[in-house]
């Protein structure tokens, strides 16, 4: 397989309507070295099918829900120059919908669940397909499920590398040769060919897995803001794109909070030195992120990033000064409930961490389960209300003056936990949800403006 194919993803804005799908044709069409696209689900249409997969309804608002998943793609349907094309597979996929939605166990079965939770792309993709058979390429709409080969933990599938390649370089190199392939981001199958899916914004971690599998040179994320920002331009006008990223940094941002990038994006590309280009589909002449393995500049201060929903959950035993293997017994609780911790510290009696904890998600009842088990063998005291504010760059650990800067900017802020030196690319704090925004806005004064 050449090395120059580029495969570009497009999340939920970008193909929200029959006009942003134009413009993401228009940029596929711009790079002739752009061989796959990767679709995310139209914008809106994600949170009505988890509305539908979670949330107990009554008859009357599953169709009401349905409807509202069908407005959003017979809107782009209809202004298709030849909708017969693709209206029959279209209202196939809708009447699934419907039929998924309507299953009496489908706010218990993670296995429905994905089967319904996997039609956004489906749909997405046909009709993205069709736009660009329309302004004249050779298109194809392909179903993932074919190569994205995963293990069967529904809702938040791990893929199989190996498999993946294979399938890969079998199933979809051929297409590639004469066609522009349009696939769903987001969706896998299992060995027994039963549909999964790998947890929320998993079509940029499809992309990187298929560009990987065919040794593409690089990776395209089209979203709806110019590149990575130095920090959530929302929370300060000052925020500015960053022309580059190497990918611990960016890998740091994305677990930290950054929503550009999804974290394990960077672990299909690190393995393969791809690297990943982030711009917006809308203004695609404004250039955007490069993120490579080595960065021409490597300042100290990069990016600010906030996560929030955190709880902080410190377990005691007054018996750790003796207890060898209390720490060892704590981890393997977390390790056998798949959770994965953010920033730890310990002292000679306790050890605190924090974890994830959206509301209504898979995580929030992992970690019921968890901190359940854990009283059984410690005093397990739980904070909720914060937000993990992370500084990210390079070498914070041995600059001088690095971490006085900024811990100077947020003096008259509580610091609830602090994380430091265990890496040399960020500097994490634990603090109130209440002053995390006004902390974010405080530091980027200090370190960017």
């Amino acid at each position: 397989m050449t090395s120059s194919v580029n495969v570009a993803k497009f999340g939920g804005t970008s193909v929200a309507t029959f006009q942003t799908m134009c413009s993401c044709a228009d940029v596929v069409l711009a790079n002739p070295n752009t061989k796959v696209a990767v679709v995310s689900a139209s914008a809106g249409v994600t949170n009505h099918l988890v509305k539908l997969a979670s949330t107990p309804l009554t008859q009357a608002q599953i169709s009401e829900t349905v409807a509202e998943i069908e407005k959003i793609q017979t809107n782009i349907l209809e202004q298709l120059k030849h909708p017969g094309n693709v209206a029959e597979k279209l209202f196939d996929l809708l009447a699934e919908v419907a039929t998924l939605a309507a299953h009496e166990e489908i706010n218990f079965r993670d296995d429905v669940k994905d089967s319904l939770m996997s039609m956004g792309e489906r749909m997405s993709s046909l009709l993205f397909a069709e736009v660009l058979k329309e302004k004249g390429a050779s298109a194809v709409n392909f179903d993932v499920r074919k190569v994205l080969r995963t293990d069967d933990t529904f809702t938040n599938a791990a893929p199989d590398v190996p498999a993946i390649k294979e399938l890969v370089q079998s199933l979809l190199v051929p297409e590639i040769e004469d066609n522009i392939v349009v696939t769903q981001g987001f969706v896998g199958a299992d060995t027994q060919g039963r549909t999964t899916t790998l947890g929320r914004g998993g079509s940029d971690f499809t992309a990187a897995l298929l560009a990987e599998a065919l040794g593409a040179q690089t990776c395209e994320i089209w979203t709806d803001v110019i590149g990575v920002y130095t920090t959530d331009p929302r929370i300060t006008e000052q925020a500015r794109p960053l022309p580059e990223l190497s990918f611990e940094e960016a890998a740091e941002m994305a677990t930290f909070g950054a929503k550009v990038l999804h974290p394990a994006t960077m672990e299909p590309a690190l393995r393969q030195n791809i690297k990943v280009f982030v711009g917006s589909s809308r203004e695609p002449e404004k250039g955007g992120t490069w993120i490579v393995r080595d960065c021409e500049h490597e300042p100290a201060y990069r990016a600010i990033t906030r996560r929030k929903e955190q709880v902080m959950v410190t377990v005691k035993t007054p018996k750790m000064m003796y207890a060898q293997g209390f720490l060892q017994r704590v981890f393997a609780i977390i390790a056998k409930h798949k959770l994965s911790v953010d920033l730890v510290t310990t002292s000679e009696i306790s050890v605190s961490f924090t974890l994830d904890n959206p509301p209504n998600t898979v995580s929030e009842k992992i970690n019921k389960a968890t901190l359940a088990e854990l009283t059984t063998i410690c005093d397990v005291s739980v904070e909720t209300g914060f937000d993990v504010v992370t500084v990210v760059g390079n070498n914070m650990h041995s600059g001088a003056g690095v971490s006085s800067k900024i811990f100077s900017a947020i003096s008259d802020f509580n610091l609830r936990m602090i994380c430091f030196g265990a890496n040399p690319h960020n500097l994490s704090f634990v603090v109130s949800a209440l002053d995390s925004e006004d902390i974010v806005k405080v530091l980027h004064k200090a370190l960017f403006e």
